[in-house]
């Protein structure tokens, strides 16, 4: 290792534990200090524990409540919110949905089971989500308004696809591919809102659904509005290492208390309501949230005000120890936003680029659990061929961003 990528290693761990202090410090881990145990074992006793119980009553009337949405519907996990949001879109084999490339690839693989393809656009520097300019620049060159006859979602009569776009709509296509651009995902980076009222005008525009990936930034808001309220639905993740766990889990946020019932009625595996009997008249999905977890969910819940609180804490401390290192800026929440610093992040300027993975080596080797941006989803073998527009700056910041400890107890 050079003498300068050195300093810069040893500047950066230095920093961490003066944030951080001594010990090994992971990523980000849940904390269990409110009602968990009480609630768990609530549900033991009750021998309510799997998809029937109040809990999930509970947890989707808090999660609506503190979001500001009108319906939440809770789900096995974020992966499922984002498949069977994106069908609730209008989604359909051969078509084609617009994210970025800087994303969990949770995100291609809810758009591959439903037979569609990604197409990739551009991110912000300054917020680390998709670019309105990249998104406006890719349409106009690419995208032409067609009339289309098929009204009808693929799954059921019962669930016209008006509910998520109107039938009279003029439909966008890919001029290139033919295919149909059926919805847009954009995602709240890191938990760090994106420009998305500026998508979802440009997206009203085309007449394209937005399905809003707020995995990462429940308890961020946006011009005053709490993340997934923009878009037709949005989507909620639950990981263990997400703000708040439910160990595993997701769920659906909607304005549109029709997209809500498809939701609730499809991911409890398509069963018509009936004290006894089982009929299901649709092909659904067992997606169902168990109450086991929905229990969890609640106590964490009411902890979620203080999590933020104390992220919020954690990024100043960081912003503090880090604005004197040459080579290294901490990223802020951007204007308009208020973040819940989901995964604090340090980028590295583009000459100090090649001493990224030294840097992640002695983080690593000094207890301080850091990690690199996921690899940028056009380049796994998968997505590879799949339609893009100039990724330059994905392409550029993917090899400067590091994420750095966050999790809510790790303030000392």
């Amino acid at each position: 290792m050079r003498t300068k990528d050195k300093a810069l290693s040893d500047n950066i761990c230095q920093a961490l534990a003066q944030v951080l202090g001594d010990g090994s410090k992971p990523l980000h881990e849940p904390c269990f200090k409110g009602n968990e145990w009480e609630y768990l074992k609530e549900c033991l006793d009750s021998s309510f524990v799997s998809s029937v119980g109040k809990f999930v009553d509970r947890f989707e009337d808090m999660l609506a409540e503190y979001t500001g949405a009108k319906r939440a519907v809770a789900v096995v996990n974020g992966t499922a919110a984002l498949h069977m949001s994106l069908l609730l879109a209008g989604v359909r084999p051969g078509d084609e949905v617009i994210i970025q490339p800087l994303t969990f690839v949770a995100t291609c693989n809810a758009i591959s089971y439903l037979g569609a393809t990604p197409v990739f656009v551009d991110i912000d520097q300054d917020i680390l989500g998709m670019s309105p300019e990249a998104l406006q620049a890719w349409l106009r060159e690419n995208v032409e308004l067609r009339e289309e006859s098929d009204t009808l979602h693929p799954h059921s009569s019962r669930f016209p696809l008006s509910a998520s776009r109107s039938p009279n709509q003029p439909q966008p296509f890919n001029k290139q591919s033919g295919r149909r651009i059926s919805a847009i995902l954009p995602m709240h980076t890191f938990g760090h809102p994106c420009r998305i009222d500026e998508i979802v005008d440009i997206c009203h525009e085309y007449n394209i659904p937005v399905v809003e990936d707020a995995a990462e930034s429940l308890g961020s808001f946006y011009k005053g509005i709490h993340t997934g309220n923009f878009g037709r639905l949005g989507v909620l993740s639950f990981n263990g290492n997400k703000t708040i766990t439910t160990g595993g889990g997701g769920a659906i946020i909607t304005n549109d208390e029709d997209l809500a019932d498809q939701a609730k009625y499809l991911t409890t595996t398509a069963k018509r309501p009936h004290k006894w009997e089982y009929f299901h008249d649709r092909i659904g999905y067992n997606y169902r949230l168990p109450n086991l977890n929905a229990a969890l969910g609640c106590a964490q819940m009411e902890q979620l005000p203080e999590f933020i609180n104390k992220k919020r804490e954690l990024a100043s401390k960081y912003e503090q120890a880090l604005e004197s290192i040459p080579g290294v800026s901490f990223f802020k929440e951007p204007k308009n936003s208020k973040s819940n610093y989901w995964l604090n992040t340090i980028i590295l300027d583009k000459q100090s680029s090649h001493s990224r993975d030294d840097i992640l080596e002695s983080t690593n080797r000094a207890g301080y659990m850091t990690r690199p941006a996921w690899t940028l989803m056009h380049k796994l073998p998968m997505f590879k061929n799949c339609a893009k527009a100039d990724l330059s700056t994905a392409e550029d910041l993917e090899t400067r961003i590091i994420n750095i400890p966050s999790s809510p107890g790790l303030c000392i």
